[in-house]
């Protein structure tokens, strides 16, 4: 990846362009070690922003309030693209949260390298032992955890059956040509075939993420990386796939004005049964049912389907998980809250009532839900595991990646460009 460390002028440029302020970025950590009232104040970042999630870790900061008396819990929850602004404003200040989400892989990293994350090697040996050894992947560096999961997935089609059966289409496509096929069946159907919330880059970036896993295959994605090159013929390849689809006009009305949770977004589409798919994680459906109805039985999941001629293959999957990381130097009753998070009883109601994939292996009963099992097991099967390419690698490479492929969506970009513009990127963040 090159040298992972931003400067600290980057970061701040980065602050600016986000518009925060020396308030926003003086907000965190300073609190955390109690005063004369004896109380020590936690301040937890996430980005759980959608029903029922958001209620339910509140009611979980509570409970651990209730466990703990001389510890207040104080909650700050921002959607996810005004998070990843807000954080890289905040670790430009030098001064994260004292818990605060993270993907892990390349961010994680550059917080690391700044000197801003805390080991949490030693201090959660105990009960992080016990957690699934791939949903911790993310979050070790050098040997050493940098962050807790509390969730593991990936990212696949999440379709409606019944529009599926109204096109005609017996059974979710397995190819790339059958998937396009599919596509153009529930055009001449007069179904919306895909829902895409392009306002967000990051839901676009996933389609040309999974089409070079598939064209190029998952271990030139890692070399890519490491040479800070990806202008191969089967990155440009990727693209043009890409493009096929999008000459086809798959997407909703006003497409590039959409957002993902919002009641007029991509979640919403797919929840209202106005689209028929949306390729998303494994929270899709509870973002579906909070931002639209919901679609019950009809609800459906596929992986994404594998590209004839490809040197990918359908058992290698793109995704990750959500955890928790904290601030270097935060107190130990954050460290307390990760364990109390990590357990067994929380783990079971989070799979329960917000249907995150369970990280302790004992919770994995509480998993009921057949689409989620479907998800599970092709994680099971899986045979290569690439984390989100904006999570993956350092945070302007990852953003050049999602604004490329935005571009090329939007039909400002073609395939060559994308690829040349994510290289250029990549040499200079070398």
């Amino acid at each position: 990846m090159g040298d992972p460390a931003l400067s600290r002028r980057g970061f701040l440029a980065a602050s600016a362009a986000a518009g925060l302020g020396i308030t926003a970025l003086s907000a965190c950590g300073g609190d955390s070690d109690g005063g004369s009232s004896g109380t020590t104040t936690i301040e937890w970042w996430n980005i759980s922003t959608t029903q029922p999630t958001k209620d339910v870790w509140a009611a979980l900061a509570r409970k651990f309030e209730k466990q703990n008396p001389t510890v207040k819990i104080k909650i700050v929850q921002l959607e996810n693209d005004a998070y990843k602004s807000k954080m890289t404003a905040l670790t430009a200040s030098g001064k994260l949260p004292d818990i605060f989400h993270t993907w892990g892989g390349g961010v994680l990293e550059q917080q690391v390298d700044a000197g801003l994350v805390e080991d949490l090697t030693g201090s959660t040996k105990a009960f992080a032992d016990g957690l699934l050894p791939v949903a911790k992947e993310p979050y070790l560096l050098d040997g050493k955890l940098y962050g807790i999961p509390f969730d593991i997935g990936m990212v696949g089609f999440w379709y409606n059956k019944a529009l599926f059966k109204k096109a005609g289409i017996a059974e979710p496509p397995t190819t790339w040509s059958g998937f396009l096929d599919a596509v153009s069946k529930l055009k001449a159907a007069e179904v919306t075939p895909i829902a895409l919330a392009g306002k967000e880059t990051w839901t676009g970036m996933y389609y040309w993420a999974y089409l070079a896993m598939r064209t190029a295959g998952i271990d030139a994605l890692a070399k890519a990386d490491a040479d800070n090159d990806f202008s191969g013929p089967d990155f440009v390849r990727a693209g043009e796939h890409l493009t096929a689809l999008v000459d086809l006009e798959p997407f909703q009305k006003g497409f590039l004005g959409a957002s993902y949770s919002t009641p007029t977004g991509q979640a919403a589409a797919v929840g209202n049964g106005k689209a028929a798919m949306e390729l998303m994680g494994q929270w899709a459906p509870v973002v579906e049912a909070d931002a639209g109805k919901g679609l019950g039985d009809d609800l459906g999941f596929f992986p994404f389907p594998a590209v004839e001629g490809g040197k990918g293959t359908i058992t290698e999957v793109f995704g990750g998980g959500g955890g928790h990381a904290l601030r270097r130097g935060a107190p130990q009753a954050a460290v307390d809250f990760l364990e109390f998070f990590a357990s067994e009883a929380t783990d079971r109601e989070l799979v329960k009532e917000t249907g995150v994939l369970p990280v302790v292996p004992a919770a994995e009963a509480a998993l009921t839900d057949a689409n989620l099992q479907a998800v599970q097991k092709q994680l099971k099967g899986t045979t290569g595991f690439q984390l989100y390419l904006d999570q993956a690698y350092a945070p302007a490479l990852g953003q050049e990646i999602n604004t490329s492929v935005g571009a090329l969506i939007a039909g400002s970009k073609s395939p060559g460009q994308v690829a040349e513009s994510i290289t250029k990127t990549a040499k200079e963040e070398q």
